[in-house]
């Protein structure tokens, strides 16, 4: 990510496709958070979304379970799918506590979040720190280059001052800068991708875009497909004004389709079918 602008990510908010993908989201949340079912079952629909939101991630780390499999499982050890099924459930339960610090101290939520995901499944002097000069990063799905770890520190620096700051920029232009900033970074030596889609929710729920977090971008992202979520992570990388507009307006439909996701557990718990 590289810009010149005094508020960068205001900046990325005019690039040419970008207000009408915002629009587009707003318009998307508003309908569902007026949707009859969420007067009375907001909760029931959070948590709907928070499964739905985690199986979708998984789904992009290489666990592509179907839902109900996802639902009827209690261990998540053992293989290795399990184990990434496991650690987006946790990273979802634990994205809605770090609100808080995440406007403080957005370092130390990242740290916080791959330690919950690792979940013991990494040496423990590699857990919740950013990786150092030499380590590997085991990260499916996402191919490339790796940035070394003085690039890694800085750029982690200039994001978290960047989250501090505030701004004007959208929320989703915000969220989809974290989102393809992480996973350009990969800072962590796992679960880069996991964390990176969690940062997402967390700032679409932080931002006041979707506080009651039944907006699943993970969905999305899963739903549109892991060749699709790579050639629009291609375009954050090149960090053009086109590729970076395309993996705004990716990540823009990614929740308009979490919306339609939950749209349609609102309408079967109107039914009495959910």
């Amino acid at each position: 990510m590289s810009t010149t602008a005094s508020d960068p990510l205001a900046a990325l908010g005019s690039l040419p496709g970008v207000p009408e993908a915002v629009d587009s989201v707003r318009k998307a949340v508003d309908r569902v958070y007026g949707h009859r079912v969420m007067r009375r079952r907001s909760n029931e629909v959070t948590a709907e979304a928070a499964l739905r939101g985690s199986r979708g991630s998984a789904a992009l780390a290489g666990a592509d379970w179907n839902l109900e499999e996802v639902r009827r499982r209690t261990d998540f050890s053992g293989e290795d799918e399990a184990r990434t099924v496991g650690a987006a459930l946790r990273l979802t339960a634990e994205a809605g506590q770090l609100l808080s610090i995440w406007r403080q101290s957005p370092l130390r939520v990242l740290a916080r979040l791959h330690l919950v995901a690792a979940g013991g499944a990494t040496p423990d002097d590699a857990v919740g720190r950013p990786r150092l000069a030499g380590e590997a990063v085991d990260e499916p799905l996402i191919e490339a280059p790796v940035p070394g770890a003085e690039e890694v520190a800085g750029r982690l620096e200039g994001l978290s001052r960047l989250i501090i700051a505030g701004g004007s920029a959208p929320a989703l232009v915000t969220a989809a800068v974290v989102h393809g900033e992480l996973l350009a970074l990969r800072p962590f030596a796992s679960h880069n991708g996991l964390v990176a889609r969690t940062a997402e929710r967390i700032v679409l729920i932080g931002s006041g875009l979707d506080p009651k977090s039944i907006c699943p971008a993970e969905v999305g992202h899963a739903e549109q497909g892991r060749a699709a979520y790579v050639a629009a992570f291609e375009g954050y990388t090149a960090g053009t004004p086109e590729g970076m507009a395309a993996w705004i307006t990716h990540c823009g439909r990614s929740i308009e389709l979490g919306v339609r996701e939950s749209t349609a557990v609102c309408e079967a718990l109107q039914r009495g079918a959910a």
